[in-house]
């Protein structure tokens, strides 16, 4: 399992558990036998999925858990296939049955993984403009789903209060309506420490979710 993925996930849970007020040693414990099965993708999906099956209480963190799963096939996996497994037919197909699972963190966690591997700083205008690239004129669906975050970009000058005030703004069905604050909070201050955590806390409009959301993205970028 990469480590990456086994940092951000430990955190995710377990915040989340103890925002909660449950246990989350029997949910985090499956998830890591999930992700570490030696088995084709949709199996680790299927064992992934039981594991949220049998512990109804993290369903939040279903679809992050599988961009994180997503994220340790490429780290992991990959490397084991053939290697043009990501063009091969088989996978293809992988992409067509997951096509409505995960979440836009799938692309912030390819872009902190990119910056990690290029020593590059991550920023919000770095990822929208060079990585999603929603300036150019082909990927306008990227443009859609970012708009407010495009808009709100001084919100990272801001504090967790008026990044919450914007967040609650989107509307449940927007893509990025559960993303954008723990996202523009992330770009505010990539290292938080218990202080400002707690001011985070405070001002999410989810906290379960939202502080499980930092502090996975957060670990990840360690």
């Amino acid at each position: 399992m990469d480590i990456k993925v086994k940092q951000a996930l430990t955190a995710a849970v377990n915040s989340y558990a103890e925002a909660e007020g449950i246990d989350g040693k029997a949910v985090l414990q499956g998830l890591e036998t999930a992700f570490e099965l030696e088995a084709p993708f949709m199996e680790k999906v299927s064992a992934m999925d039981s594991v949220f099956d049998d512990n109804m209480r993290f369903d939040e963190l279903r679809e992050y858990s599988f961009d994180l799963l997503m994220i340790n096939f490429f780290a992991e996996d990959v490397q084991k296939l053939e290697e043009d497994y990501l063009e091969s037919a088989e996978w293809e197909a992988i992409e067509e049955e997951t096509i409505d699972r995960g979440s836009e963190l799938l692309n912030i966690l390819l872009y902190l993984k990119e910056c990690a591997d290029d020593e590059i700083e991550p920023s919000l205008d770095d990822f929208l403009k060079e990585f999603l690239l929603v300036e150019e004129d082909e990927f306008q669906d990227e443009y859609n789903i970012y708009e407010k975050v495009i808009a709100n970009q001084i919100l990272v000058e801001s504090d967790y209060s008026e990044i919450a005030k914007v967040s609650q703004s989107l509307e449940d069905d927007e893509e990025l309506a559960e993303l954008f604050y723990p996202l523009v909070s992330f770009f505010s201050e990539q290292k938080p420490d218990g202080g400002q955590l707690a001011e985070y806390a405070e001002h999410a409009p989810n906290k379960s979710l939202d502080v499980a959301l930092l502090q996975l993205i957060t670990n990840f970028n360690i």
